[in-house]
């Protein structure tokens, strides 16, 4: 099959993924149902400039509006680099810089499948802690180690009620993203102890606080920590796009002083 004769079907298949009629496309992408209709049986070959107005109004990552743009034919418009390449200097200056400001707590770079990139001084004392050290160059996914059953689930008081929000959220990026890198991530997750039955239970009916925590515990340490993830915003890049900065905050007195004190500051 020729790239251009698969842009019918996955124009149509992202447009049910999406949940759109033909009508409701057309609308956000200021064109006539008709057209798409004409797409999507083939009797309309799109421009390049309608190809990435159509992924724009279904919410396609880079990655996937690449992807359109292939079968429909053209050269993909969104490069992908390598966050060590020269041309990407000041977006690693950048997330030195938020990761260095966020110390003495934690704070990581991964990509969209969770693997480690960068960790401040914070990350790598708390890991330290809880499994101890880790040689250095070995790869890292934060995911496997938040729900596998011999990492950090030991250690994780309120593991069953953080892994049920964790999982959802891997749920909505196989669903945004439908590669089969992120389905196998998935499928991985849910494959570990106790996940599908934990994921299959109703959440509690009156939550603790506003947000969520994760409670740690090892010996007599207590950690108790909530946290934000941040993208970079406008990307142009599917690199830069699929990164994700999470950030730890202490939820506490006792918290915050623990990591002062791993720190050797006192501010």
């Amino acid at each position: 099959m020729s790239e251009p004769s698969k842009f019918p079907s996955r124009l149509a298949w992202w447009r049910g993924r999406r949940g759109l009629s033909q009508l409701q496309l057309a609308m956000t992408a200021a064109c006539s149902q008709r057209h798409i209709s004409f797409l999507e049986l083939g009797r309309t070959k799109p421009s390049r400039e309608m190809v990435l107005r159509l992924s724009a109004a279904m919410g396609l990552p880079l990655r996937q509006s690449n992807e359109l743009l292939l079968a429909a034919g053209y050269a993909p418009v969104w490069t992908e680099s390598d966050l060590g390449e020269a041309a990407l200097a000041p977006i690693r200056a950048a997330l030195d810089y938020i990761l260095a400001q966020q110390e003495p707590f934690p704070a990581v770079v991964v990509d969209r499948r969770w693997n480690l990139l960068r960790a401040n001084k914070g990350a790598v004392a708390m890991v330290e802690f809880l499994v101890g050290p880790v040689a250095p160059g070995t790869a890292i996914n934060l995911a496997d180690a938040l729900v596998a059953p011999d990492t950090l689930r030991p250690y994780l008081a309120n593991w069953s009620d953080v892994v049920r929000y964790f999982i959802r959220s891997v749920e909505a990026d196989a669903a945004a993203d439908a590669t089969p890198e992120t389905a196998a991530l998935l499928e991985r997750l849910l494959g570990y102890r106790d996940v599908r039955a934990t994921v299959s239970q109703a959440p509690p009916a009156a939550a603790e606080g506003p947000i969520l925590p994760m409670h740690f515990q090892k010996g007599r340490v207590r950690l108790s920590l909530f946290t934000a993830i941040a993208t970079l915003g406008t990307p142009q890049d599917v690199t830069l796009q699929e990164l994700r900065i999470e950030s730890f905050f202490p939820m506490d007195e006792e918290t915050r002083q623990t990591f002062r004190k791993w720190a050797g500051s006192d501010g």
